[in-house]
């Protein structure tokens, strides 16, 4: 082929792999066992992780407050568990109704209200409980309120690590991001009742 000396010369012919050109998400199309695994972990993650997640942070962070504020205004251990326990509880029943009533399920997919529901308001009271526990240290013991309540905030400090991780292993959040953002808001509220009750 004769080439005229002005115009450019032609481009050279790629050879491209198609693979690397295909959209990611029509992958699925194409490999229905890869598509049936992640459809399944997406609804797993939806129908259980996600609503336990959200009822671990509320139960862990939000009584905070409450019995720390019962623990600095009483120094009574007593007194500050069965503040711990209603509130924990009682996080634990707002929050399983919020989450049932809030999505049935059939635009969204999240499955089944009731259980998540269930799920959500058990994890809540579980994380309330996990910092309550420790008050049931007799007030007879000798330094039983600080007893309590160094063992609690042990507890606060392991249930936010492991916040932290279910974020990062479902959530795919960076561990340490992961840690701070829910340690600040730990410290916060914890803050906010210490203040209150000492008040």
């Amino acid at each position: 082929m004769i080439l005229d000396a002005g115009a450019a010369p032609p481009l050279p012919t790629l050879a491209l792999d198609p693979g690397r050109l295909r959209d990611p998400r029509t992958a699925r199309d194409e490999n229905p066992a890869l598509d049936a695994a992640a459809e399944a972990h997406r609804a797993h993650v939806l129908r259980y992780v996600q609503p336990a997640l959200a009822g671990l942070i509320d139960g862990s962070v939000s009584t905070l407050a409450p019995i720390f504020a019962a623990a600095f205004a009483t120094h009574s251990n007593g007194a500050t568990f069965l503040v711990g326990l209603a509130a924990s509880l009682g996080a634990g029943i707002s929050m399983g109704f919020t989450e049932a009533l809030s999505d049935n399920g059939s635009i969204t997919g999240r499955g089944s209200p009731w259980m998540r529901g269930l799920v959500c308001g058990a994890m809540t009271a579980l994380g309330g409980l996990g910092h309550t526990l420790p008050y049931l240290i007799p007030d007879t013991w000798p330094n039983a309120f600080a007893l309590a309540t160094g063992l609690a905030i042990v507890v606060v400090v392991v249930e936010l690590a492991v916040i932290a991780g279910i974020r990062t292993r479902y959530m795919a959040t960076p561990f340490w991001r992961a840690a701070m953002q829910v340690v600040l808001g730990g410290a916060l509220v914890l803050a906010a009742g210490v203040v209150i009750g000492s008040a």
